[in-house]
Order: C-alpha cells, then sequence, then structure tokens
C-alpha cells in the first residue's frame, strides 16, 4: 500500500509537470537520479563467531545501497526538487568461506529545498522492502519488515550526509532498530543549468 500511495503521487505531479513543460524548450523537469549511500547504525540482528575467536556484529542500519530513480523540478520553483528512488542496499561480513549477508531494498521519496547553488536540504520518507539476514548455512535464514520513516539529508554539490529513523520487526514480532547515519552521493542526468 506504501508503495502503490507514492507511485500514484509522482504519476500526478509527472503529467502536470510535462503538460506545462512543452512550451518550454528548455525546461527539463525530470530527471534521471543516481544515487549511492554508506550508513551506520542500528540494532545488532546477528554476531558472526570466527574460529580465531573475533566476533562481527550484523547491525540494522548498516550497508551500502545503490539506487536509481527521478528528480522532479516544479516550474516556476526553482529551489523546490522532489526526488524518488529505489535502490539495492546490501551488507556483508568479513568471513571468506561463507557468504552472509544482510540485503533490502529501499524506496524513498524526499523534497528538498536549494539554500544556496550547491546546498541541498532535503527531507522525505524511507522504507524498506525484501529485507532478508542470509546466514550463508550456518545457521538460520530470517527475514524482516520495515515500517514508514522519515529520512533527513544536508548535501553539498552532491556529497552529504543523512539520517534515517527505522524500524525492523522480524518474523517473531521482535522489533529492531535500523536507525542510521549515512554518506551520501547523488547526480542527475542530464546536469542541472544552474
Amino acid at each position: 500500500m506504501k508503495v502503490k500511495c507514492i507511485l500514484l503521487f509522482l504519476t500526478a505531479i509527472t503529467y502536470s509537470i510535462s503538460a506545462h513543460s512543452q512550451d518550454e524548450t528548455n525546461y527539463r523537469p525530470i530527471r534521471l537520479l543516481i544515487s549511492g549511500a554508506l550508513e551506520f547504525g542500528g540494532d545488532e540482528v546477528a554476531e558472526v563467531l570466527f574460529t580465531n575467536g573475533e566476533t562481527q556484529s550484523v547491525n540494522a542500519g548498516q550497508g551500502g545501497t545503490i539506487s536509481v530513480g527521478a528528480q522532479i523540478q516544479f516550474p516556476n520553483v526553482e529551489k523546490f526538487l522532489l526526488r524518488a528512488s529505489i535502490g539495492y542496499k546490501y551488507l556483508t561480513t568479513q568471513a571468506d568461506n561463507v557468504h552472509i549477508r544482510l540485503t533490502r531494498v529501499p524506496m524513498q521519496l524526499s523534497a528538498n529545498f536549494m539554500a544556496a547553488k550547491k546546498l541541498r536540504l532535503g527531507a522525505g520518507l524511507v522504507t524498506h522492502s525484501g529485507i532478508k539476514f542470509n546466514s550463508g548455512g550456518l545457521g538460520g535464514d530470517m527475514t524482516y519488515k520495515s515500517n514508514l520513516g522519515p529520512v533527513f539529508e544536508i548535501a553539498y554539490h552532491g556529497v552529504g550526509i543523512s539520517y534515517t529513523a527505522l524500524k525492523y520487526t522480524d518474523e517473531v514480532n521482535k522489533s529492531y532498530s535500523a536507525n542510521a547515519f549515512g554518506i551520501t552521493f547523488s547526480g542527475v542526468i542530464p546536469g542541472m543549468n544552474k
């Protein structure tokens, strides 16, 4: 239901902008958005024990993300941008003989304000789907569900910092904080004229 609402909202906005943009040849209301993030934080969902006695935590908020989506600029409101993306978030461990991993599909919608020429402030909503912990055959695999939570970002010239507040719930209804701080990277194609 959350994903359907976001898609309907984006379709309505895209339609209204494209109708206006036909009159202006240089105006490109929709641009391809490519983004990535390295995030840290969240509760431990698993702990990996190595034969040398060392351990490594698998945290709910941690991982690297790569995403694609769209950036929408509204007519006559150049400082306001809407960004929507879907991606793949991945976390693995240092184990070299087994592939232990936590994967998920982040979906994000954010409103952004260009406070200065290259300074972007963003706030929006994010959710994760398809959340899976795979133990690589060493134990039980787990799946989780995510709530819809807020995300905040401040970026300068495509590089920024973010904070996401999420909660995962496992198969036995136990909750884990998936809150994360991140370093973000993003760009649009074609690039902004200004």
